[in-house]
């Protein structure tokens, strides 16, 4: 089973060009296979792919391809839509049948020829673009050749888009015509990435058969267009093609062309969302802070909030391992520590790992296991003071912005057991935080009272300084995890990094950033969260 690299946005094309920010995505996922089992004894396997998505441990199917007849590498022009949310670890299976009725699909008389099984960050894509749109087109024709003998051809069209490779990729394909030369075809929309890659001079190759339901179509014409080309309708002009058939071309001295193709009416929308950026290769920079205050207790306590029981994480390991396995997709992950003591000097900020100049862990499990390693090596002080660590990771991302584009956005995580004592500073730090591109999602732990907390969240109003000055958008989001101690790690990631996306669009939207150009494509394919998986940061700062 092989996912085409069509994997892009598809946020409902509402908004014409510069209207709102789409915050809200779905993707798009197109399937073809190659050399698949045959079963059948007279043909060749009758293949559909159904896709299922995993809820709550249970799968369910979301939905199906169309069936192709006879054929062991199929193309399939359904387009599988689904919601992308960027906090949860969306697992999906596709399951390949061989059908042999016209009933339900999956029954016991269709052959079962295998399965796959990913998440949603790991489906790989060749090219991903930042800049999306969708163009709706209307296409017809006039005078195609008859292939059949008692009857008009049945002609349906499908279009192409050539790589740069030289492939060729399935776009559209469209319903079958029953028995007539001049079709007029139902309109359909297509994103941009799918129809060209946002190129508009992209080769696009488009061919028209006689539909055979044995699945021996008969070839009647193609010909070459470009998105450019087709922008060059209105005024009530059309734009036509001539349907050529390059063997008869060869045979015969007067041949034309078999038929006219003919594009009556385009329409064209253009919106950003959280999926342009990240396609476009905006990386998604994680860091975390953790509490060591005398108040979680002394580690080595069974009490303590950071006891290491052998058989159970505590409470900042499910917090830590629940929101980073999800943001691990999406780039480097970073751990901040703060507020740790050696020799009785305090610090707001330190490397967990020690090693202030190569303070990266190897993906999420690398930090939990920094952390468990430095436990036994510190001493827990007070106060809690979080605007060091917020200042330091919003210094670190104001110099992303120099780079003026949609590269890296940073998010901080931070872990506490209790009430922040530089409350003012923390607000002042949060404003000037909130002009950059950074993220802070705060998790309490433990029981202690987390009024002040609610406070920086700004959902109950907008946050402001010492001195009365707003933050410029609300960046900070704040969760008790006692609220989530009966629930799945899913649940608390989902609650905490929900409002990730639109904070994302938001700052560039603000900036007047678009997303960066489509990225390169290249030999093997890169994944949808365009992640180098290099040596990952692991412990991010010392404060």
């Amino acid at each position: 089973l092989h996912l085409m690299n069509d994997i892009q946005d598809a946020t409902s094309p509402g908004a014409a060009l510069g209207g709102p920010v789409a915050c809200v995505s779905k993707v798009e996922l197109r399937v073809a296979c190659k050399a698949l089992l045959d079963r059948d004894t007279l043909n060749k396997s009758d293949p559909c792919v159904i896709l299922m998505v995993q809820n709550q441990g249970q799968w369910t199917e979301l939905d199906r391809t169309e069936v192709i007849k006879s054929n062991l590498h199929p193309v399939f022009a359904k387009v599988f839509t689904l919601d992308y949310y960027f906090e949860e670890a969306q697992k999906l299976r596709f399951e390949v049948y061989d059908i042999h009725g016209t009933h339900s699909i999956g029954t016991r008389d269709d052959d079962f020829l295998g399965g796959v099984e990913c998440t949603l960050g790991q489906v790989h894509a060749e090219e991903i673009s930042g800049n999306n749109g969708y163009v709706e087109l209307f296409f017809c024709a006039k005078k195609l050749d008859d292939k059949d003998l008692f009857s008009k051809s049945d002609p349906f069209l499908e279009i192409y888009r050539i790589n740069d490779d030289g492939t060729e990729q399935l776009v559209h394909r469209t319903e079958v015509i029953k028995n007539n030369l001049n079709p007029v075809w139902e309109p359909f929309k297509v994103s941009l990435i799918s129809l060209c890659s946002c190129d508009e001079d992209r080769k696009l190759k488009c061919l028209v058969w006689d539909y055979d339901s044995r699945g021996k179509h008969d070839f009647i014409g193609e010909f070459y267009a470009t998105f450019r080309e087709m922008q060059k309708i209105g005024g009530g002009s059309k734009v036509t093609w001539d349907c050529m058939n390059p063997k008869y071309k060869l045979k015969k001295k007067n041949y034309k062309n078999s038929g006219v193709v003919i594009l009556s009416d385009l329409k064209l929308h253009r919106v950003y969302s959280f999926l342009d950026y990240i396609m476009g290769g905006c990386q998604i920079h994680f860091t975390v802070a953790i509490d060591f205050t005398a108040s979680n207790g002394d580690p080595r306590n069974s009490c303590s909030l950071h006891y290491i029981n052998p058989y159970q994480p505590n409470e900042y390991l499910k917090a830590l391992i629940a929101v980073g396995e999800i943001c691990q997709d999406y780039d480097s992950t970073t751990v901040s520590d703060f507020l740790k003591f050696p020799n009785k000097q305090v610090s707001h900020d330190f490397a967990i790992n020690f090693n202030p100049e190569d303070d990266e862990c190897e993906e999420i499990q690398g930090v939990v296991e920094a952390y468990q390693n430095c436990l036994p090596k510190i001493q827990l002080y007070g106060p809690t003071n979080v605007s060091p660590i917020i200042s330091r990771i919003a210094k670190l991302s104001a110099g992303e912005e120099t780079i003026k584009d949609a590269s890296r956005y940073h998010i901080l995580l931070i872990l506490t057991d209790g009430v922040v004592t530089d409350m003012a500073d923390t607000r002042e730090a949060i404003v000037r935080a909130s002009y950059q591109p950074l993220s802070i999602i705060i998790v309490g732990v433990g029981n202690a009272d987390f009024t002040d907390m609610q406070i920086l969240d700004g959902d109950d109003g907008v946050l402001r300084s010492p001195k009365g000055e707003p933050v410029l958008r609300d960046i900070v989001q704040f969760v008790p995890f006692r609220d989530f101690k009966t629930a799945s790690p899913a649940a608390l990631a989902k609650c905490v990094l929900a409002e990730v996306p639109n904070q994302v669009v938001e700052y560039y939207s603000h900036k007047a950033i678009c997303p960066m150009p489509p990225v390169p494509s290249c030999d093997s394919p890169t994944s949808l969260a365009n992640t180098p998986t290099e040596s990952l940061p692991a412990v991010g700062t010392t404060a």
